[in-house]
Parts: C-alpha cells; sequence; structure tokens
C-alpha cells in the first residue's frame, strides 16, 4: 500500500482576537491507500477539524498536508475546490440531500459540477444507487424515505466521481442501531473493494468496523492502533 495521507508537524490554531484556540498541535500521521480508519475523540478534541483540512474544507496553520502525493497546505481555494470535487467524497450527519429532489437527482449532482455528460451521469447515479441498495427508489424524494435510506443516498453521491477518498462525518449520529449496522456495512464493502474510507465517530461500536482507530484528546493524537482482523 501506498500513502495516500501524509500529514507533518500539522497544528490548527484559531485566533478570536481575545484567544487562540489551539484545535491540532503537532500532529503526524499517514493514512494508506485502501486502509479504512476511524478517527476518534470527545468534543473539541480536534476530530472534527483534522477532518476539514483532509477533505480541503479548511487549511492548516502550519505543517504539511499532502493527497495523493498533491502538497494541499499550499494551494489556493479554487484548487481546492477542485481537490475536493475530484478526489473526495463526503458523508455527513445531516444527509445534506436536496429536498424535493429525486434520489437520482441528488446523486447526479456532483457529475454536473464535474461537467459530465447528461446520459453518462444518469446510468452512473442508478448505477450507484442500486448498488446502495436503492434502485426501487431513484425517483423518491428526501421526505418520501427513511434515515437510513437518505444516508445510502448520499453515500451513492459521494461515489459519484470515483473517488480516492470516502470521507465520512459521524455518519450514523442520527441513525437507529439498525440503520448504522446498514451503513457500516456499506463502508466496509466499499472498503473491499478498494476505497480508502476515514469515519469521525465518537462511537465505540461504529469504530470496531474499521482496520485502524486514531484517537485524539486536546488537539493532540494519543492513540494510533491498528485493530486485529477477525
Amino acid at each position: 500500500m501506498s500513502s495516500m495521507i501524509r500529514i507533518e508537524d500539522l497544528s490548527k490554531v484559531y485566533d478570536t482576537g481575545a484567544v487562540q484556540v489551539h484545535a491540532l498541535r503537532n500532529v503526524s500521521l499517514s493514512i494508506e491507500k485502501g486502509d479504512f480508519v476511524a478517527i476518534m475523540g470527545q468534543s473539541g478534541s480536534g476530530k472534527s477539524t483534522l477532518m476539514n483540512i483532509i477533505g480541503c474544507l479548511d487549511r492548516p496553520t502550519k505543517g504539511l498536508y499532502q493527497l495523493d502525493g498533491m502538497t494541499i497546505s499550499e494551494m489556493e481555494s479554487s484548487e481546492l475546490s477542485s481537490i475536493r470535487n475530484k478526489k473526495i467524497g463526503f458523508v455527513f450527519q445531516s444527509f445534506n440531500l436536496i429536498p424535493r429532489t429525486s434520489s437520482l437527482k441528488n446523486v447526479e449532482l456532483p457529475m454536473i459540477y464535474a461537467k459530465i455528460g447528461k446520459k453518462e451521469r444518469r446510468e452512473r447515479a442508478i448505477e450507484l444507487l442500486e448498488k446502495v441498495g436503492l434502485g426501487e427508489r431513484l425517483h423518491h424524494m428526501p421526505n418520501e424515505i427513511s434515515g437510513g435510506q437518505k444516508q445510502r443516498i448520499a453515500i451513492a453521491r459521494a461515489l459519484a466521481n470515483k473517488p480516492a477518498i470516502i470521507l465520512a462525518d459521524e455518519p450514523t449520529g442520527n441513525l437507529d442501531t439498525s440503520s448504522s449496522e446498514e451503513i457500516m456495512n456499506i463502508f466496509t464493502e466499499l472498503n473491499k473493494e478498494g476505497a480508502t474510507v476515514i469515519v469521525v465517530t465518537h462511537e465505540d461500536s461504529i469504530a470496531e468496523y474499521t482496520k485502524r482507530i486514531i484517537r485524539f484528546r486536546d488537539g493532540q493524537m494519543i492513540e494510533d492502533r491498528r485493530r486485529e482482523a477477525e
């Protein structure tokens, strides 16, 4: 396996004027292509800040971040936007689906931004919805389906542009136990197919699905443990 993500001596400081908040302190880690990682920690531990930096939604105050050999920490905002669209598939706790828009259209959206032709994006959207078990729900609106089904649509949408990384922020936070298991089983299958999956969570039961657990406290990495294969 080769390094997909390389982070060295990375810090993030938020300066509010009155006080400086050290969200990340001198973090160094690498994530290999094809890994399945849980990033854990309590609220305020730095895990969400790290996710935002990995996802090119924020930039570090200092330190190196490389993704697929590209030095992301030095890029301009327009370049970061392009990297997000091409390289990273996001899955959020609150699904972030567009209301009054069908499952099919929600999944097509990233491909519209990527300027993929109408026929190709429709075919791929149908293929992805079938992949997550929603081939019968192509024309349903978000308010017509369950939370677990909404998250499966969000996963299909995240896969639309064939990203190098799937980045999931508390993807089961709004779901019941059964739906959470379904979602994590989908991530497990995607990882078996070669996807690099990073899940931000505070739930041990969710982290148990992954291959590696990285734990944060007060902006610092306090644990990096590879789980024993079962």
